[in-house]
């Protein structure tokens, strides 16, 4: 539709967008820089300042360079005898990038060597944040050695078990307790004399709580006969109604996902497809539907191919988990084994502490942590834990992929296959030829380029090949993990083979052991000694006893305990944050020093122990919050209300927010008819196979296409996710980068989302999609029109939008008529901007 013909819509109804934000005023520079931002910091940029910068740029350099310091924050702002070295936003600005990125032999830093692309990307990504920087303006090198104390952090409130506190008795005629949570936050509102807003009404209520546990909006029937049930058990039979759905596995197995940084291919410089990546999304959506205890769901992803079972589909179920562990980021191309073993377990590591503890122990990989009592030694003994575990991920050897390695082979008949039939004895020869004819053209050949590319169609044959037995039944693969061996050679001939993803030069460890300390995380400075796999210390009653073992499921044990204080904790938060928008910890991916302390620290703990003793059940957590009143309120603005309470923390409403990027692309299809509710099997991806995503020649091209087609009509879960490359719809509307763990999204308001919703082809597809289903079932403008808001809102039109609607159907189509449109195209073309405005608007964007 013209822009603006859908411009003078939204008027007409008076559908104003929200306002587009704006940038922060001030020096651009992230001077209250968020947890996420800090951990990058001490991560990515710290470490390399220290070994690559400092020799000359700071208080410990005979002679400082360019009146430069880059040991202090001040130091890095203000720059050197040129002018400051951080243009905030804008890398290529920015004097520090320029010099690092080699481009002049005279501003060259360090002058003796380039570093690393990947570091290169890492201090871009750094400034265009506002490059944020924790430190004082003393210099990190002349300071006092920082010196982690364990013992006074175990007192920090978040390594103390939660305790039980007594129910707060309190009342209030207007707010009637429904359950304890109501109790503890009524508490916390009369001791700042706030009071709640009312109750939010039945459309309102069921179309929130809807899109709360299935992503999905509710249809006008079950609007209406949620409207008209006036039994007191109304509103619990809705409840349990959504629980038991399939689409509540969708709706918050993609929460999970976005904590597992799930994704179809390894990202980095070199992007290879993971073919096999879909099986874990199926099992976390799986776990979800099947109400999976939460400490189970922890053990299985962490140590599922350690837990012993007779049933070949449990069995082939938890190797599936360990995915968890193989589906992160790889830098294929990197030449030194040993660096790439120590960057996959510092990303092992990263996420287990993230997604189960929410806090981040890879910060301590180089240094003790800056924030929380966590020495570098606790890192290395999580690291031997994971250095003595295989991580099989599969993908080729290739002339940027030096890495491939195994994948895990599931028992026969215990899993579903990607691709559903046999390879025919025709298919199988065709292939076998294929991989012959390119093996005598690489060997005729003098001239080495040439058989590059022939070499990479070779491996993705024969993988192709090899990904089906004798018979030419597909092989049941997956992603996961698995121990090393006890000593050298107990995997066979095979096991760290063409697959092998550590050997070549700096090869990384073969067999179970402990792991020394790498010196600012240096592969070339190991200590002489080594520390023994164990826990967090500041946690942890007494060390993890493994010898031959790789400690994997003692470390789930440990972390699954109710001894545990941060799991339970970290997860009723989340649940909490989904379905209130802010979660009672506000930093729910770091509940160390550095993050918020709980608003309501007695009802995070009254759910933390709820959710252990009801059995770590995650519906009847979820259940227990929807039903108290406190989630049933309006959304409804208090001026009162919020001048003491801004934020909401304390709870006086609930707090209107957009849908995210998945719930409002699968909201589009069902209310136009197009959704497929039925889960496909495998993914695009696995039918691509192993090569690099986007290469044509390679097969890549399938999955490009698919990655931002129309047609699809299935839920958002299933969409292909490659690194580096997300759908449309998801990254325009705040979609997490895959490469990263995330624990809550940001919401941002951009015009490049108004232009989503104007011009892109899946839209305008569902909008005529939806006049069609309109025109088909009612008859008269008015009747279409009424359908139309219970479709798209949930809520029959006020008279005054009604006219209003009447008013514009009636001059646009006289507008297209005027314009020649032909007669027979004239009326779908209508409701077609109709609806499309209706996606535009407010309204059908937000959940109240």
């Amino acid at each position: 539709m013209p822009r603006f013909l859908l411009a003078s819509l939204a008027a007409t109804l008076g559908w104003a967008a929200p306002a587009v934000a704006q940038p922060a005023k001030g020096t651009g520079f992230a001077d209250k820089p968020t947890p996420d931002q800090l951990a990058f910091f001490e991560k990515k940029i710290r470490p390399v300042l220290v070994e690559s910068c400092y020799k000359c740029h700071s208080a410990e350099a005979e002679k400082l360079k360019g009146e430069l310091s880059l040991d202090t924050r001040e130091g890095v702002r203000k720059g050197g005898a040129t002018g400051p070295s951080i243009v905030p936003g804008n890398p290529d600005k920015s004097p520090l990038i320029k010099g690092i990125r080699h481009k002049d032999a005279d501003t060259a830093m360090p002058p003796k060597g380039k570093l690393p692309d990947a570091v290169i990307a890492d201090f871009e990504a750094w400034v265009k944040m506002g490059a944020p920087d924790p430190r004082d303006g003393k210099a990190v090198a002349t300071a006092p050695k920082y010196v982690v104390d364990v013992e006074k952090g175990r007192s920090f409130w978040a390594f103390v078990p939660p305790k039980a506190a007594p129910v707060p008795q309190v009342a209030n005629p207007k707010f009637a307790v429904h359950n304890e949570i109501d109790s503890f936050l009524l508490a916390g509102l009369n001791k700042k004399g706030i009071k709640p807003v009312g109750d939010a009404d039945k459309r309102t209520l069921i179309r929130r709580v809807t899109l709360d546990l299935t992503g999905l909006p509710p249809t006008s029937d079950e609007v209406e006969a949620f409207v008209a049930d006036s039994s007191t058990k109304a509103f619990e039979k809705v409840v349990d109604r959504l629980l038991a759905s399939p689409r509540f596995g969708e709706r918050w197995g993609r929460h999970w996902l976005d904590l597992a940084r799930y994704a179809e291919s390894t990202g980095k410089t070199a992007n290879f497809n993971y073919p096999h990546a879909w099986r874990y999304r199926d099992y976390v959506i799986a776990a979800f539907n099947s109400d999976k205890p939460y400490d189970q769901f922890i053990r299985e992803q962490l140590a599922g191919d350690l837990m012993r079972s007779d049933d070949p589909k449990v069995r082939a179920e938890r190797l599936v988990a360990t995915g968890f562990l193989a589906i992160g980021p790889k830098a294929l191309n990197e030449n030194n084994g040993l660096q790439f073993e120590l960057d996959v377990v510092d990303e092992q590591i990263d996420v287990t502490t993230q997604a189960f503890l929410g806090i981040t122990a890879a910060c301590a990989r180089c240094h003790d942590h800056k924030f929380d009592p966590i020495p570098t030694r606790d890192y290395y003994a999580l690291a031997g834990i994971f250095r003595s575990t295989e991580t099989c991920y599969g993908t080729v050897r290739f002339v940027q992929s030096q890495r491939p390695s195994p994948l895990l082979q599931l028992p026969a008949e215990s899993a579903p296959s990607a691709v559903a039939r046999k390879l025919s004895a025709e298919e199988r020869a065709t292939i076998e030829k294929e991989i012959a004819d390119l093996k005598k053209r690489i060997a005729e050949s003098t001239d080495r380029i040439a058989t590059i590319f022939p070499a990479a169609q070779l491996a993705l044959a024969q993988s192709k090949l090899d990904s089906y037995a004798a018979d030419g039944t597909p092989k049941l693969q997956a992603m996961g993990v698995r121990d090393k061996p006890a000593r050298a050679g107990g995997f066979g001939a095979g096991g760290f083979g063409p697959r092998g993803g550590f050997g070549g030069r700096g090869a990384g460890s073969r067999t179970i052991d402990d792991s020394p300390v790498y010196t600012r995380g240096e592969p070339d400075q190991p200590t002489a000694e080594k520390v023994p796999r164990g826990t967090l210390q500041v946690m942890s009653k007494s060390p993890l006893k493994v010898k031959s073992v790789s400690g994997r499921l003692e470390l789930a044990e440990w972390i699954a305990s109710r001894d545990n204080p941060l799991t339970a904790r970290v997860m009723v938060n989340r649940v909490w944050m989904h379905l209130f928008g802010r979660g009672i910890v506000p930093t729910a991916d770091n509940f160390g020093a550095a993050g918020q302390p709980p608003t309501n620290p007695e009802l995070l703990d009254h759910l933390a122990i709820g959710f252990m003793d009801g059995g770590w059940s995650v519906k009847k957590l979820v259940k227990r919050v929807v039903m108290s009143h406190a989630y049933q309120l309006d959304s409804k603005f208090d001026k009162a209300a919020f001048e003491a309470d801004p934020d909401n923390a304390l709870v006086w409403r609930m707090s209107p927010r957009r849908l995210d990027a998945e719930s409002l692309r699968d909201s589009m299809l069902a209310v136009s008819g197009q959704l497929d509710a039925t889960p496909p099997v495998g993914s695009v991806v696995a039918r691509a196979g192993e090569g690099p995503t986007g290469r044509a020649r390679l097969g890549g091209d399938q999955v490009a296409t698919a990655i931002n087609d129309p047609r699809n009509p299935h839920r958002s879960v299933y969409l292909p996710i490659v690194r580096d490359n997300l759908p449309e719809a998801l990254a325009l509307f705040d979609a997490p980068d895959p490469s990263l763990i995330a624990a809550d999204r940001p919401t941002t308001t951009v015009p490049s989302q108004g232009l989503f919703l104007l011009n892109n082809p899946f839209v305008l597809r569902s909008a005529d999609a939806a006049a069609e289903k309109l025109l088909k079932g009612t008859t008269t403008d008015t009747e279409r029109i009424r359908a139309a808001y219970l479709n798209f809102y949930g809520r029959p039109p006020g008279e005054k939008e009604l006219a209003t609607a009447e008013k514009f159907l009636h001059g646009f189509q006289a507008k297209l008529a005027r314009d020649r449109v032909p007669a027979a195209r004239q009326e779908r073309e209508t409701w077609a901007a109709f609806c499309q405005a209706l996606f535009a608007s407010a309204e059908f964007q937000y959940r109240r």
